[in-house]
């Protein structure tokens, strides 16, 4: 359960108070994630996300920062996303006024010194090189490229040389002015804690200095024209690159966020690649023995989703690896291969365990509920969500499969050394 109020200023308070635990954890989202930025600023939410960390008025290095939450034992974070940025602490239920001070003094007070950005710039640097050595996440990235094309959804987080080379103190100040306003902000508190002390604290410490409405906003996407959003045609992007193993992703365009068939699709991927029982794992790696990791997952969005699976390949055998992974959608998406009840109640109870476990944890039921405001969900309880998933039919799965796992909208991206293989591997994919 959760309680929820709205101030006047917009800014959204969520509360859950979970007895049997004896933590809380903070968590502050912003609708300020890399789809809000310009090709110019591309990187910004994700390099300021750091900077926050730098000091405020109260914590004014980093070094305050990190001593203060070490000192209490605390666990703390943050994230930038596609649609979101988050920053979190966890402490013991006693130190929990500490999690309000310490987050507000960065959110409200971070003045971004421009020393402190000179340094963060070689770390951000470092980081981009870690990601650009790591195929398993580049190739991630490279599949959102080619599916989202040049539409802000299709660019990655990380952002470009450029911009972490020359953005300086008056770019971060404008971006928070931008969103990080009351009115697109969500603080979530949940664990030990109720939901008087929790509006208690936020009164307290997090004091906006005006009712700033957010001034920038998404640019919207849309798959009308799937083609055209893949940029010039492409349906599969090859990134030749030394390795010892292939990292692949194949997939297909899905449903945006809202809509009704979301838990039917979840329920899909679990099937086709969620587990070690599901389909994948058992032809492509144990029958086949093509691969040692696979697995499939939907990335969903507002406004569009991903349904995909991705897997670590044998470069040898490539080509059948390609053909197994697309005939296991074709297959599920047929009358003969089409999704038991076995199959299904197995996958319901996976979901349903899975997300019982995680809940025991203050900081999941943080990002549970949290992400749902911030997002502008249709607000679901966890027993509510269940009851969706209790719902589902073969005969939603089925109907799921046969729209998405259409012919003529599968897509790969591809790393290794597959220099001049390109066409031969397309031919594979899209035969």
């Amino acid at each position: 359960m959760f309680t929820q109020k709205k101030l006047s200023n917009g800014l959204q308070i969520v509360t859950s108070n979970i007895e049997s635990t004896n933590t809380v954890t903070l968590l502050i989202l912003v609708g300020a994630g890399s789809r809000y930025e310009t090709e110019k600023e591309r990187g910004l939410a994700h390099f300021q996300e750091h900077m926050f960390f730098k000091g405020g008025n109260r914590f004014k290095t980093a070094k305050d920062v990190a001593e203060a939450i070490d000192g209490v034992g605390g666990d703390f974070n943050a994230f930038t996303g596609k649609e979101y940025v988050g920053y979190y602490v966890k402490v013991a239920s006693e130190k929990k006024e500490f999690a309000f001070d310490v987050l507000s003094d960065m959110l409200l007070n971070a003045n971004f010194p421009q020393e402190e950005i000179e340094k963060e710039r070689g770390v951000i640097l470092e980081e981009m090189n870690m990601y650009e050595d790591m195929p398993i996440y580049k190739i991630g990235w490279d599949f959102e490229e080619l599916m989202f094309g040049n539409h802000p959804m299709g660019k990655d987080q990380i952002g470009t040389v450029e911009l972490i080379k020359n953005v300086n103190q008056e770019d971060f100040k404008q971006y928070k002015n931008k969103l990080y306003t009351p009115d697109n902000i969500v603080i979530t508190a949940t664990g030990n804690i109720k939901e008087e002390e929790t509006l208690k604290l936020i009164d307290k410490y997090f004091n906006f200095s005006s009712d700033k409405k957010q001034t920038c906003f998404a640019e919207k996407f849309s798959w009308k024209n799937f083609n055209e959003n893949a940029g010039n045609n492409k349906r599969v992007f090859i990134r030749n690159k030394k390795t010892e193993q292939a990292q692949i992703v194949i997939g297909y365009p899905s449903f945006d966020r809202a809509d009704e068939r979301n838990t039917a699709t979840r329920l899909l991927s679990i099937i086709l690649g969620g587990n070690m029982s599901s389909r994948m794992f058992s032809s492509v790696r144990e029958e086949k023995g093509l691969c040692y990791s696979i697995g499939s997952s939907v990335d969903s969005y507002t406004d569009c989703s991903l349904f995909s699976t991705r897997a670590g390949i044998t470069i040898e055998r490539i080509k059948e690896a390609i053909d197994a992974i697309k005939s296991e959608y074709l297959s599920i998406a047929s009358d003969v291969g089409k999704v038991t009840e076995k199959e299904l109640q197995r996958a319901k109870n996976y979901l349903k365990g899975s997300l019982a476990l995680s809940m025991e944890d203050s900081a999941s039921v943080a990002n549970f509920l949290g992400t749902q405001f911030v997002l502008k969900d249709d607000i679901k309880t966890i027993d509510e969500f269940f009851k969706k998933v209790d719902n589902i039919t073969v005969e939603d799965i089925s109907a799921v499969a046969k729209e998405l796992f259409v012919k003529e909208k599968i897509a790969m991206a591809l790393i290794g050394p597959f220099e001049g293989q390109e066409k031969e591997l397309e031919e594979v994919l899209l035969a």
